[in-house]
């Protein structure tokens, strides 16, 4: 579950922006399995078939109730667009991530103790508007972002994995050459900052 203050109105039919970040701000992706690893959490919950552990005891599928439309990963931090149809599976989903993905990254370097600085800050997203610019300012995060990894804008351009979920964002535009031309627009990035920074959850 969130962070006490840090979730802005937990309901259904809504979109999210969802952030977190390494505690003391401290690298949370190390190396590029990490990145792997974390991603391939994405398909554990929202596949399109359940997913079990090595004992055969499935993992929680929620594929449904919330929908992944785009993320980013950064070295220190993460950012996620999230639609949730039912309220509180947008908890479950991060509570899983967050928990397995600390599990597994104290194992792998020796560490104990908490990972991330909170369990995660989401903010609702208001109107298609705000959705339109904060994709954006999710894809472009990084300062190479046409060429970055571990983000999912190739898979916007070059075919998504089943359990991301871009149409809702691709859908707002008239075509997919629109979006790239949109995420081009430098001028109006910079300016669409100061009116989106109230429905970033890094902002709140």
């Amino acid at each position: 579950m969130p962070s006490r203050n840090i979730l802005k109105i937990d309901v259904d039919n809504s979109y999210y922006h969802v952030y977190a970040r390494g505690h003391g701000r401290q690298k949370i992706f190390r190396d590029e399995e990490d990145f792997e690893m974390f991603a391939s959490l994405f398909e554990r919950y929202l596949s399109k078939q359940a997913v079990s552990d090595r004992y055969g005891k499935p993992y929680p599928h929620l594929r449904g109730t919330v929908s992944l439309l785009c993320y980013c990963l950064m070295s220190n931090h993460f950012h996620l667009l999230l639609y949730q149809n039912a309220a509180g599976s947008m908890s479950q989903l991060m509570r899983g991530i967050m928990t397995s993905y600390s599990g597994y990254f104290n194992k792998k370097y020796g560490l104990s103790g908490a990972l991330f600085e909170s369990r995660y800050k989401a903010s609702r997203i208001s109107s298609d508007p705000y959705l339109m610019h904060i994709s954006r300012y999710i894809h472009l995060n990084p300062k190479d972002w046409m060429a970055y990894p571990y983000s999912s804008i190739h898979a916007y351009f070059m075919g998504a994995p089943e359990w991301l979920e871009p149409r809702p964002i691709v859908e707002l535009f008239s075509s997919l050459p629109a979006y790239a031309d949109f995420l081009n627009d430098y001028a109006g990035y910079k300016e669409s900052l100061e009116d989106i920074k109230d429905e970033l959850a890094n902002q709140s």
